[in-house]
């Protein structure tokens, strides 16, 4: 068993369900403090969160990642935190989604430091039990400790499974903006059968909500898809036949690229349903801004490395959902990009992970800390 694989099954064997770590951290801790790591702790509310790095120079790289997973869900045919390797899979909670990235990266750091223990520049760890869940005091807490002490990241690998087909062959270089809107429209609640005493919410609503499905909000560029407005819930009505609802609820989401802003978004939508002469009040939540990493150092280190390890050509893409790299860009000006093992499976039943994969991916992550700190 190789040392990728036993980590991985030894925090694959901790119930971390989000916002919980279960002794997730402190054994990667132990792992990087032997090999000459300083680590800092820092708790956030509840959630256990790490920095640990290696050296106090220039260029910093940084591993980020979360030890928490969502929960397990109904039907496993294994006990999801009793991993098992079956027809060269290692299955259970979070083998993908990313206890399998996180062994790939200590070890791929212990085999570097014994190499190279006098390279150039940092290696840093920044470790959440808080992506699963709200994200409130993980890793966007770390990035505000961080930039409060000063403390710069040139270079940050974050391990989510990007890869679809075979391992390395979609970096994500880059993720759309997330805003979410809960628009309540307001009519008059009646009786069904004398709708002129009332005024129907639901009514009202369809032609705005048509509006705003048409809308064409941009174009996307050569990085990012078109903005995509989507409808996720609507909610009205009393339950019964005969009652006309007296408001509508509409839940929303925009996965923006960098052609908009989220002001813009904001204000737009206002227009449009002010064009409707609506009675409305709607409530906004900016849960992340859209980032880019273009082509460059870490881009270029990582197509490098898979090119080394797997001989196979790369596809950067901003597609998908968010990531915790929609702080660590930000806040610390970061270039960031996403790599891992293949997302095929994650949040599902029977999660698993190639134990191929994962040594390879420890390979992959070996050779990107040599191109960039070598």
């Amino acid at each position: 068993m190789s040392d990728t694989l036993q980590l991985a099954k030894d925090l694959i064997s901790r119930p971390s369900v989000t916002p919980k770590d279960e002794g997730c951290q402190l054994l990667m801790i132990d792992r990087l403090e032997s090999v000459g790591f300083s680590i800092k702790s820092l708790k956030f509310g509840e959630v256990e969160n790490f920095w640990a790095t290696h050296g106090d120079t220039g260029p910093v790289f940084v591993f980020a990642g979360h030890t928490d997973v969502v929960p397990v869900g109904k039907n496993w045919q294994t006990d999801p935190f009793n991993p098992i390797v079956k027809d060269g899979l290692l299955y259970g909670r979070g083998a993908a989604d990313m206890k399998g990235s996180l062994a790939a990266m200590v070890v791929a750091s212990e085999r570097f430091v014994a190499d190279f223990p006098s390279h150039k520049g940092s290696i840093g760890f920044l470790i959440t039990a808080d992506e699963e869940g709200p994200a409130v005091d993980g890793t966007v807490k770390v990035c505000e400790y961080l930039k409060k002490s000063n403390q710069s990241v040139d270079y940050c690998l974050v391990g989510e499974p990007s890869s679809t087909e075979q391992l390395g062959d979609v970096i994500k270089n880059g993720r759309r903006g997330s805003l979410n809107g809960r628009l309540t429209i307001i009519g008059k609640q009646g009786h069904i059968a004398y709708p002129h005493l009332a005024n129907n919410p639901i009514h009202l609503a369809i032609p705005a909500l048509d509006d705003l499905c048409r809308e064409l909000w941009d174009e996307g560029n050569d990085y990012f898809p078109a903005t995509s407005f989507q409808i996720s819930n609507v909610h009205s009505g009393t339950g019964v036949t005969n009652v006309i609802p007296g408001n509508t609820e509409i839940v929303f989401n925009f996965r923006y690229s960098t052609e908009s802003t989220h002001e813009q978004l904001q204000d737009r939508v206002a227009a449009i349903l002010d064009k409707r002469a609506l009675n409305y009040t709607i409530n906004w939540e900016h849960s992340g801004y859209p980032f880019l990493t273009p082509e460059g150092d870490l881009v270029n280190a990582c197509v490098d490395a898979i090119q080394v390890v797997k001989g196979i050509d790369v596809e950067l893409s901003t597609s998908g959902g968010t990531s915790d790299g929609r702080f660590i860009a930000p806040v610390l000006d970061a270039q960031v990009v996403e790599l891992g093992p293949l997302n095929a499976t994650i949040h599902q039943v029977d999660e698993c992970v190639s134990t191929q994969d994962l040594d390879d991916l420890t390979d992959i992550y070996y050779q990107v800390l040599k191109n960039i700190l070598v």
